[in-house]
């Protein structure tokens, strides 16, 4: 099933079970993705968290409901799962400008999201440098940390974080070499588990990471990432940081829905190297498996 199909029959899903208390991790069974990486695919395509998407959804069907003069206020913050008339009132007015009363009256002016509809986008002429890699599997060693989908700004504090700490020269030391690798979601058995601690479905372990090669390992967390077929995305930078997020969304959005392959069960990697010529460069790796 390609990846098209799999967000639209999720947006249908949600559409069917607006009034349940929707968690990520039953959307996605509607799709084979796990929790955490439909999540990811989500927020990089719609461009927010499902969360906020079904937040908005629930807001507006609700406003719908009450400029045809429907049920009372607490009725309707208990269909939409909210603890209390006072809590349903202070997100409503966040989202429309006005609180549920105001809304009830002619010509007052609200916000509506539409349910999504996932396509082929065309944007724009940027080009993308892609190349398809058949890697065998490899194991990595470094310093975990869990992180929900999209919280790309955490991950990029998490760097600045080990590097100013020192953990990140003491991981390089331990190596020898310094081409360090952000690996996301890398134990596809954990993502039930928050970093093996149970607490939340939408996070999932990342790594700051270094090749094994054989080298001691002890006192940092490894993984084994498996053989796989990787689509690769390169852009040059003048400083590490820069390109990721926006690497993941264009590959997600634009490259995967034309491409012919789907994202197959495995972790995304970021790499960061210089070429031959000294210039900086940072890649992104999808595992894809023909749909």
């Amino acid at each position: 099933m390609d990846l098209l199909t799999q967000l639209n029959r999720a947006v249908a899903y949600v559409e069917e079970h607006i009034c349940d208390d929707l968690a990520l991790s039953d959307v996605s069974t509607v799709t084979t993705y796990s929790p955490y990486h439909f999540g990811r695919i989500f927020y990089y395509i719609a461009d927010m968290p499902l969360s906020e998407y079904i937040r908005r959804r629930k807001l507006s069907l609700a406003a719908m409901e009450l400029q045809s003069g429907g049920p009372r206020v607490l009725d309707l913050a208990v269909k939409y799962g909210y603890d209390s008339a006072d809590s349903f009132t202070r997100t409503f007015t966040r989202q429309h400008g006005v609180t549920p009363s105001a809304a009830r009256k002619i010509g007052v002016m609200l916000k509506i999201f539409p349910p999504l509809t996932f396509q082929i986008k065309i944007e724009g002429v940027h080009e993308m440098n892609w190349r398809i890699e058949q890697k065998e599997a490899f194991e990595v060693f470094g310093i975990e940390r869990c992180f929900k989908s999209g919280e790309s700004d955490k991950i990029a504090a998490f760097w600045t974080e080990t590097r100013e700490d020192g953990s990140q020269a003491k991981l390089i030391k331990r190596a020898g070499c310094d081409n360090l690798i952000g690996v996301c979601c890398y134990d596809d058995s954990i993502i039930n588990g928050c970093c093996r601690n149970g607490a939340d479905v939408d996070e999932c372990p990342y790594m700051i990471a270094l090749p094994a090669d054989g080298c001691d390992t002890s006192g940092y967390t490894s993984a084994k990432i498996s053989a796989a077929a990787w689509a690769v995305f390169r852009e040059s930078v003048e400083g590490y940081g820069q390109k990721i997020p926006e690497l993941f969304r264009r590959a997600y959005s634009q490259w995967l829905p034309s491409s012919g392959y789907d994202k197959a069960p495995g972790p995304d990697l970021e790499i960061y190297g210089a070429g031959g010529d000294g210039k900086l460069f940072e890649e992104i790796w999808i595992p894809i498996v023909k749909n």
